[in-house]
């Protein structure tokens, strides 16, 4: 079965269960600062987890598109991506765990005809916090899970929470029977074996986790998650998403221009062209920063792959016509922004032919301050890397070449703490966008619409937000302008929204048809993402803006604007960082 398939059969099946089918939201938050990228489909949903009304109702269900940067890395085996996409359905505060389970069974074993017999669940065994999950337990036995297949595991397996505080809840995961040979006499959905592979996870969100200890919530969730690579895989009999069709015309494509056989390399240039072309389809740029760090790091990893194979570089284009071909049905943004996806890879493999040639440059340098010793030390290895962009395994080679070695335990013991400091910074930043929707950043949110329609009035009509980022301390917007501003633009930016703060206008709140929402002159990015019914701020007369929320009820709760800083994100897009003070 095809990948599109499965996901036209699961949003079929529940869709006929009373579930709307909202829109995938774009791969770049509009006004989530938790991270930077949506990295699960809950994430958009979260002000409707935390008790907002969706305007699509209690019961929904969708495909997001996915980005996971901490595996970076790791991509190159048999089974780590970059981007994926989540299959998931929602109940916000309607049915609870037996429907969900039914609901579950019944498509793996009706909609997608997986044996019963090979499939394994996991529950919550319970804790002091929360007791034994026998319901979902009793769910699977009635639904017809043998009982010899039902495990339960603690919190580290089988609870979700997103950081340290907010909603959360047992959940119960589903697993698929490879048919390996088990490693054990105790081998279990637990181990990692590879005999039984996760397929489905469902969330019970029916708590609220604070410093102070747990809580019921008032709205019980159900929030789940299926990875469609992964299904797609098993259900085709393969053994990687590799050797499945969203991969394979380019998978064969390289090894017929390799002119050395590294299946590895083939594996990083396939994922990292297909997770750029769809962060670039959704509106990312490179920079040295944030998620444009991401995209430029996955394509120049990629270009080093090509080199790897001895690729010439100019069959990017080719390849990425291939890839639009191959994923058009279930992506057609991908063909539509064809151009500007070329335009923008293209741009980066020549910046990045360049950062080779200042790297080899900066490693002769350095190779004529050693003395007596044919040992590049880790710290010049990975200073190469961090500072210049030079990747380790070019400068083994060039270490190789001139006869030298590279101490690759130091360079190693390096690079793991810059990963450990990038993975943690990544959990800091997943876990503050939930953690402080308080009242300083719903101030702060509110404060964007301000600023957003201030710049249409002193830049012009046809600057937009690009995207925005909002912590306790600050606010950060990114808008599309061809220049840096002027001290009198900015001025007069900080000015306006000051008037606007003044004069106490009202935060009002509609619901409305998307088509309505255009024909009011309400604004928003990826207007194509968005159900037929949206939710519509409007700030008085000023400003009128698609967004989830939340806001303040009036500006006057905003405080003095002052805008801090205005920079370059990347090329036609700056940045303005600014705060309130009250």
């Amino acid at each position: 079965m095809k990948a599109i398939e499965i996901r036209n059969k699961y949003l079929e099946f529940f869709k006929k269960h009373g579930h709307t089918v909202i829109p995938s939201a774009p791969l770049i938050p509009e006004n989530d600062p938790s991270v930077l990228f949506n990295t699960a489909g809950m994430q958009p949903l979260v002000p409707y987890l935390l008790g907002e009304k969706h305007p699509e109702g209690t019961r929904l269900v969708d495909y997001q598109k996915c980005v996971r940067t901490n595996d970076i890395d790791e991509v190159g085996d048999n089974r780590h991506l970059t981007y994926f996409e989540m299959l998931g359905n929602w109940s916000l505060g309607d049915y609870f765990k037996e429907e969900s389970i039914q609901m579950s069974f019944d498509f793996l074993t009706k909609e997608l005809h997986i044996p019963v017999e090979k499939l394994s669940v996991t529950c919550f065994k319970g804790d002091e916090d929360c007791g034994r999950d026998e319901v979902s337990a009793q769910c699977w036995k009635k639904a017809g899970i043998d009982e010899k297949h039902i495990y339960f595991y603690g919190k580290e397996d089988n609870w979700w929470i997103a950081g340290e505080e907010g909603p959360c809840g047992p959940d119960t995961e589903m697993f698929y029977d490879t048919g390996k040979e088990p490693c054990g006499p105790d081998c279990q959905p637990s181990c990692d074996c590879g005999k039984y592979v996760e397929i489905w996870n469902n969330v019970f969100m029916e708590y609220f986790k604070s410093k102070e200890g747990y809580t019921k919530l008032k709205q019980k969730n159900v929030d789940t998650g299926l990875g469609l690579e992964r299904m797609a895989m098993l259900l085709q009999g393969k053994q990687t998403p590799f050797d499945t069709e969203l991969f394979l015309p380019i998978m064969k494509k390289l090894e017929e221009l390799q002119k050395i056989d590294i299946i590895e390399s083939r594996r990083i240039i396939a994922e990292h062209l297909r997770s750029s072309m769809m962060i670039i389809s959704d509106g990312g740029r490179p920079s040295n920063i944030d998620r444009g760090y991401v995209l430029r790091r996955l394509i120049r990893r990629m270009i080093r792959h090509l080199n790897k194979l001895q690729i010439d570089l100019n069959e990017l284009s080719n390849l990425i016509e291939i890839n639009v071909e191959t994923l058009k049905e279930m992506y057609p943004e991908l063909e539509k922004n064809k151009n500007q996806i070329k335009q923008v890879i293209e741009e980066e493999r020549d910046k990045f032919v360049k950062t080779l040639e200042h790297g080899e440059k900066e490693f002769k340098k350095q190779i004529n301050k050693l003395e007596n010793t044919k040992i590049i030390p880790g710290e010049v290895v990975f200073k190469l890397y961090d500072t210049y962009g030079f990747p380790p395994e070019v400068t083994k080679d060039l270490a190789s070449e001139n006869g030298y070695k590279i101490d690759e335990k130091a360079f190693e013991d390096l690079f793991k703490k810059h990963q450990e400091k990038s993975r943690v910074g990544s959990e800091q930043k997943f876990k503050g966008g939930l953690a402080e929707q308080n009242e300083q950043t719903i101030a702060y949110h509110t404060a964007t619409h301000l600023l957003n329609a201030a710049l249409k009035q002193v830049i012009g009509k046809d600057a937009h937000q690009r995207g925005s980022n909002i912590t306790t301390e600050r606010m950060r917007f990114d808008f599309n302008c061809d220049h840096k501003l002027t001290e009198e633009e900015k001025k007069k930016v900080e000015d306006l929204v000051n008037k606007w703060i003044e004069e106490a206008l009202p935060v009002t709140k509609q619901e409305m048809k998307k088509e309505e929402a255009i024909k009011s002159g309400a604004e928003c990015m990826f207007i194509e993402k968005y159900p037929d019914i949206v939710t519509v701020y409007s700030i008085g007369e000023i400003s009128k803006e698609l967004c989830g929320g939340p806001h303040v009820n009036n500006t006057k709760e905003l405080g003095k604007f002052k805008i801090k800083k205005e920079e370059s994100s990347s090329s036609g897009i700056r940045r303005i960082k600014a705060i309130l003070i009250k």
